[in-house]
C-alpha cells in the first residue's frame, strides 16, 4: 500500500468529522473550510500518485495534518470534539519526527527504524481504540436518545392524561366554587352577627361608662356649685364692708375705716382662693369630659404617648361609679399602687383605655357577685359565725428597667379578691364568646378583643392568673385554697 494512504484516510476522517460539526452547529464558515479541506486532501493524494514527489508531498502532508489539529484544538467551540482530535495528535506528531529523523541524522534513523515503526503502530492501535471507545459512547448516546423518545412518548400520554384530569378538575372546581360562594355568604353573615355583638359589648361598656361620668362629675361640678355661692356671699359682704369704709373715711374716723379695710382684704383673698379651687375642679371635670370623648372616638390606630398611671386611675373610678349607678348597695375599697416611674408610654390612648376599663370592670363584677353570695349565705347561716368580706379591687403599675438585650416593660395589673375563675375555664377565658357570666349579662368579646390589642396591637401579653391562699390545717401542713381572686397582667413592651 502506498505510505500516503494513511495520512489521506486520517485527513479524510477528520475533515468529514470537522464538516458534520460544523453543519450540526450551523457554522457556515467552517462548513466551507472543512469542504475544501477535504477536497485538498484528495488533491494532495492524486498529486503524489501521478507525479511521484514523495518526499516533498510526504512534509506537505505533514504540515495539512498538524494544521487541522492545531486549528481544532484552538477553537473553544470545539471542545466536544477534544478527546477524538486528541487521539491523532500522537499519531501526527510521531510520523513527522520519523520523517525528520530520516532526513537528519540517517545513520541513527536506519539503526531505530524498528522503534520508530513500532510507535507508529502504537498510535495506529491508540487511534482504533479511540475510534471503537468513541463508537462504543455513540451507541451508548443513541441508547439515551431512544430512552429520552420513549419517555418523551410517556410524557405526551401523561399529557393527554392531564388534559382530562384537566377537565375533571374544572368540573370539581366549578362545584366548589359554588360551595365557596354559598360559605362567604355565611361568612358575611357570620361577620355581621358579630359586629354586632362587637357593638352591644361596646354599647354596654358605653352605659357603664356614662353612669361612671354622671356620678364622677358630679363631685367637682357640687365643689364649683358650693364654691360659687360662697363667692357671692363674699362678694356681698365686701361690698358691704368697702361701703363702711366710705362711711367711716367720710366721718373722718381713719383707725376704724382702715379695719374695715383689712376686712375687705381679707374677704378677697377669700374669694381668690375660691376661684382657685372653681378653676381646679372645673379643670378636672373638663378632663374627664375629654377623656371619655377620647374614649368613644373610633381608634386612630397611632401610637401616642399616655400617661399609664393617670389613665388607670381615671378608669378605676368610673368603673366603680358605673356599677355604683347600676346598684345603690354596692360599695367597695379601691387600692392602687403606681409605680412614679412609668411616666408617658407609647400606646393607642383609646384602645388601652378599654381594655383597663373592662378588666377593672370584670373585676368589680366578680367581687361583687362574691358579696351577693356571701350575704345569702350569711343569712341562712344561724349558729356558724358570719364571714366578713370586704370587697377590694387593686391596680397596680411596676416599671421593669431593660437588662441586656431584654427590652423594659411597663406592667399593668387589676386584682380582685372575687371568687376567681374555674380553672377548667381560664384557658379559655380569651376565646371569643365565651363568658363566665350568666346568658344576657356578657357577650363574651370584651376580654377578646381586649386580647387583641394588647398582643396585636401593642406587641405585649395579658395574662391571668387565680389567688391561692395557703391556710394552715390543724397538723400543720398547708394546702392550696382557691376562690381568693384573680389578677389579670398587662404586659407592655417599652419602645
Amino acid at each position: 500500500m502506498n505510505p500516503s494512504v494513511f495520512p489521506l484516510i486520517f485527513a479524510l476522517i477528520l475533515s468529514q468529522r470537522f464538516l458534520n460539526f460544523a453543519k450540526i452547529n450551523n457554522h457556515q464558515q467552517w462548513v466551507r473550510l472543512f469542504s475544501y479541506s477535504k477536497y485538498f486532501a484528495i488533491f494532495l493524494f492524486a498529486t503524489e500518485v501521478i507525479l511521484k514527489a514523495t518526499e516533498t508531498i510526504r512534509w506537505i502532508w505533514h504540515i495539512y495534518l498538524i494544521a487541522m489539529v492545531l486549528f481544532a484544538l484552538k477553537q473553544k467551540e470545539m471542545r466536544a470534539l477534544q478527546m477524538f482530535i486528541l487521539a491523532f495528535v500522537p499519531y501526527v506528531f510521531v510520523s513527522f519526527f520519523s520523517n525528520l529523523a530520516e532526513v537528519t541524522i540517517n545513520d541513527i534513523y536506519n539503526k531505530w527504524d524498528n522503534y520508530f515503526y513500532i510507535a507508529k503502530t502504537l498510535t495506529f492501535m491508540w487511534l482504533v481504540a479511540i475510534f471503537f471507545s468513541q463508537h462504543k459512547q455513540n451507541k451508548a448516546a443513541e441508547k439515551e436518545r431512544i430512552k429520552r423518545q420513549k419517555e418523551d412518548e410517556i410524557n405526551r400520554a401523561i399529557a393527554q392524561r392531564k388534559v382530562e384530569l384537566e377537565g375533571l378538575v374544572a368540573e370539581r372546581t366549578a362545584e366548589l366554587s359554588q360551595q365557596k360562594q354559598e360559605l362567604e355568604h355565611t361568612l358575611e353573615e357570620l361577620r355581621a352577627s358579630q359586629t354586632q355583638l362587637i357593638h352591644s359589648e361596646k354599647m354596654a361598656s358605653l352605659g357603664e361608662l356614662t353612669a361612671g361620668i354622671a356620678h364622677e362629675i358630679q363631685n367637682p361640678l357640687n365643689f364649683v356649685n358650693n364654691f360659687s355661692e360662697v363667692n357671692n356671699e363674699l362678694i356681698d359682704e365686701m361690698k358691704e364692708e368697702l361701703a363702711e369704709v366710705s362711711r367711716q373715711l367720710a366721718a373722718g374716723s381713719k383707725q376704724l375705716g382702715e379695719e374695715k379695710l383689712k376686712l375687705a382684704e381679707e374677704i378677697a383673698n377669700d374669694i381668690k382662693q375660691n376661684l382657685g379651687k372653681i378653676n381646679h375642679h372645673g379643670k378636672r371635670a373638663d378632663a374627664i369630659v375629654k377623656g371619655m370623648l377620647l374614649h368613644s372616638r373610633a381608634s386612630s390606630g397611632i401610637k401616642e404617648p399616655a400617661d399609664i398611671n393617670a389613665l388607670a386611675d381615671e378608669y378605676l373610678r368610673l368603673a366603680y361609679h358605673g356599677l355604683r349607678a347600676k346598684d345603690k348597695s354596692f360599695n367597695a375599697t379601691m387600692k392602687t399602687d403606681f409605680d412614679e416611674r412609668v411616666g408617658k408610654i407609647n400606646v393607642i390612648q383609646q384602645d388601652m383605655g378599654r381594655v383597663i376599663l373592662n378588666l377593672i370592670t370584670n373585676a368589680f363584677y366578680a367581687v361583687s357577685e362574691k358579696q351577693k353570695g356571701l350575704a345569702l349565705q350569711n343569712k341562712s347561716e344561724t349558729e356558724e359565725p358570719k364571714v366578713n368580706y370586704e370587697p377590694t379591687v387593686t391596680v397596680k403599675t411596676v416599671y421593669q428597667p431593660p437588662t441586656g438585650n431584654k427590652k423594659g416593660a411597663c406592667v399593668i395589673s387589676v386584682s380582685d379578691n372575687g371568687n376567681g375563675i374555674p380553672e377548667e375555664v381560664i384557658d379559655k377565658i380569651f376565646q371569643p364568646f365565651f363568658t363566665t357570666k350568666p346568658t344576657g349579662q356578657g357577650t363574651g368579646l370584651g376580654l377578646s378583643i381586649s386580647y387583641d390589642i394588647v398582643t396585636k396591637a401593642h406587641n405585649g401579653q395579658l395574662k391571668v392568673e387565680n389567688h391561692t391562699t395557703r391556710p394552715a390545717r390543724s397538723d400543720g401542713e398547708e394546702h392550696a385554697v382557691q376562690g381568693a381572686g384573680a389578677t389579670f397582667t398587662i404586659v407592655l413592651p417599652l419602645e
